[in-house]
């Protein structure tokens, strides 16, 4: 009969504990890691859509001054881009849908629609209109992120 020697275990393969924790943990770091990077390029990319959205908007409200004379009054609003205003002063020379999508004004990439106001309480240039965007936060001022994106300001 054949003795196994006490000395010599049988080698187990796989992994300790320890090394799956230290794995679990460089992953869970990666990940965070990337999360963050994840939510900057968000927000990068509302403040650039929301740049881009009132570009468009200044283009068809643009548009509609030439066509009317003046830019929609503040009750007419975006929609007028959209549908021909039945409020005073009705326009005589309306030309629209003066927005590539017809359906309706886009709002900003936080949800909330764009502030208009014709004639301007804050542009300095008084031939033209307010076009406001709040931010993430939605009220007027703020940094970063809540920083206002307007028509009338250098970004």
């Amino acid at each position: 009969m054949m003795r196994i020697c006490p000395s010599r275990r049988r080698q187990r393969s796989g992994f300790t504990l320890i090394e799956l924790v230290i794995v679990v943990a460089i992953i869970a770091i990666l990940a965070g890691a990337l999360m963050l990077e994840a939510g900057r390029r968000i927000r990068v990319a509302r403040r650039t859509r929301a740049l881009q959205d009132m570009r468009t908007l200044e283009v068809a409200l643009d548009s509609y001054a030439a066509d009317n004379g003046s830019p929609p009054t503040t009750q007419q609003g975006l929609a007028a881009l959209v549908t021909k205003p039945t409020s005073a002063p009705v326009p005589s020379n309306w030309n629209g849908p003066y927005l590539k999508k017809r359906s309706a004004v886009p709002r900003d990439p936080w949800g909330i629609e764009y502030l208009y106001r014709f004639p301007p309480e804050e542009n300095p240039d008084a031939e033209s209109y307010d076009l406001i965007c709040y931010g993430a936060d939605r009220k007027p001022g703020g940094d970063d992120d809540d920083a206002d994106i307007t028509n009338f300001s250098e970004e």
